[in-house]
């Protein structure tokens, strides 16, 4: 006998991150039963700065993913009690009335921004120069998308009927409307993170940004029910039509959740494309002042995150510029030794501090911490260093601006972080593991699961399904600590001078530096 739609004992994950689509099976336990995984090229580019990607072309490889998940599984389809949907976070599609793209995805790896944006009035203009907001306040209306399309494509701003972040163009995909999770709300819209919903009538949001209100979804909490699985999403995916699907969160906040951090004295740290620190805090918490924290996937909770925005991107840039022997070694050997455990050897072969070779990893912009003027840096070059030098020096440089996450973290919620979750690609590397917990002078637990965002949608999933009572329950019976890593208290010596006395005083010294390159070079733009 078949269950009915919403009935089985799975969850099915839609992950929708930058370089794949991952379809995947979870069990009640929080056991990966099946996966298949579609590649993406991450964007093109027509011109310098630009990042677009082919609207349909991520709806094609959601498609193209849960079909390879049935042909390389025993498990039924109608064994799927629900859907859930997460995806990269900022990444926004407008759509006309039928729900068909007008033009290419802007991804969040876009750095395009306008002049020509909204004129805000008099009175809130004086309120951000008396706050010293109005640089914040100026860099957001620029690098809206909703403002260059207005300014630049105004035929296309005009016969947009929604302006959707990825998530809610799936999720209408999926179930035929137009609606989104809160936990999703992570871009340059009008929306109000302290509330978790739409900015308030009277918010400055709207005359800062060329959008209406109705060219939004609607939007549910974490969680929540927003429809059932249409006839053609059916016949496009193989998901049996009728099949719940239910509201999630952003992939940076799924991974929080899946990785077990639902306490504000755990920190999750993603090692992903853009690498993050994380807690899950019920207090509204700015780490950087008047930055808020985003939405976490948990109703009712916010996640205060410090990002790096290129993150393990570093890493993976050395292993494709400088990586070739590596990758070629794994593929001649027979044995099966991956190239990620020759990139461990490299690490391994460097000791703790690289032989004084130093990393900020500002490879790209901030707004505040670092500032738009940021740029990355190495120093302390010598004889001695090699590739695997510098390669280290990677990872403990990311692993350095984590740690200056947390202690932000830890000062302005006056809540002391005692364990760390690691998860993300970079989470895979024992060498990584090690340096990270020696560095920050902490156990390090890898998540129980590699993918942990997908995990944290089907947490979200199991409770609208009544599996779990509520969210904490839910995180208790699906997640646990993978391998533990242990600091070496002689290498936690080491990094705690380097930290100390050199890396936490190279932004300050270089900054002016990076302000005369921009106002030469005129890059970054200010």
């Amino acid at each position: 006998m078949t269950s009915a739609a919403g009935d089985g004992p799975y969850i099915l994950s839609i992950d929708n991150g930058t370089q794949s689509v991952r379809a995947l099976l979870f069990d009640r336990d929080g056991k990966l039963a099946a996966k298949a995984q579609v590649f993406l090229e991450a964007y093109y580019s027509d011109h310098p700065g630009w990042a677009e990607h082919d609207a349909d072309g991520y709806w094609q490889a959601v498609c193209e993913a849960c079909q390879q998940l049935w042909r390389g599984t025993d498990i039924a389809k109608s064994s799927v009690a629900g859907v859930a949907v997460t995806t990269q976070r900022g990444t926004v599609v407008n759509v006309d009335e039928h729900g068909a793209p007008l033009r290419p995805a802007i991804t969040w790896l876009d750095q395009r921004s306008t002049r020509d944006i909204p004129r805000l009035a008099p009175w809130w203009r004086a309120a951000f120069r008396a706050t010293r907001l109005d640089g914040t306040i100026r860099y957001f209306r620029r690098e809206a998308e909703i403002n260059w399309i207005s300014a630049h494509q105004p035929d296309i701003w005009r016969r947009t009927h929604k302006f959707l972040l990825l998530s809610g163009f799936l999720n209408h995909r999926l179930c035929g409307n137009y609606v989104d999770s809160t936990g999703s709300q992570v871009a340059y819209i009008p929306f109000d993170y302290k509330r978790h919903a739409w900015a308030g009538r009277f918010d400055w949001k709207w005359q800062a940004l060329a959008i209406r209100r109705a060219m939004l979804p609607e939007l549910v909490t974490p969680g929540t029910r927003m429809g059932t699985i249409t006839a053609a999403a059916a016949a496009a995916t193989g998901i049996p039509e009728g099949t719940p699907l239910l509201a999630a969160a952003a992939d940076k906040a799924c991974e929080v959740l899946g990785a077990g951090c639902v306490e504000p004295h755990v920190a999750c740290l993603s090692y992903g494309t853009t690498a993050t620190i994380n807690t899950t805090n019920r207090k509204y918490v700015e780490v950087t002042r008047f930055i808020p924290p985003y939405p976490a996937a948990m109703p009712g909770a916010y996640s205060t995150e410090v990002q790096i925005f290129r993150g393990y991107w570093m890493v993976n840039w050395f292993k494709e510029q400088f990586g070739d022997r590596e990758r070629a070694a794994a593929a001649e050997d027979g044995a099966g030794l991956s190239a990620e455990a020759l990139f461990d050897r490299l690490v391994e072969a460097v000791p703790p501090g690289s032989m004084g070779l130093m990393l900020q990893p500002y490879w790209s912009p901030g707004i505040k911490v670092p500032g738009p003027e940021a740029k990355g840096a190495m120093i302390g070059f010598g004889d001695v260093h090699t590739r695997a030098h510098i390669y280290r020096a990677i990872l403990e440089g990311l692993a350095y601006a984590l740690r200056e996450g947390k202690e932000r973290i830890e000062q302005r919620s006056g809540i002391a972080i005692t364990e760390l979750r690691i998860a993300g690609g970079g989470s895979q590397s024992d060498a990584a593991m090690q340096l990270t917990a020696d560095i920050f002078g902490l156990p390090a637990a890898r998540a129980h699961v590699y993918e942990s965002s997908g995990l944290g949608a089907a947490i979200a999933a199991s409770v609208g399904l009544g599996w779990h009572a509520d969210f904490p329950a839910a995180v208790q019976a699906m997640t646990r600590k993978g391998r533990v890593f242990q600091p070496d208290p002689g290498h936690s010596k080491v990094y705690e001078k380097l930290y100390r006395r050199v890396y936490c005083k190279m932004y300050a010294r270089l900054q002016p530096l990076y302000r005369e390159i921009a106002d030469i070079t005129g890059y970054p733009e200010k």
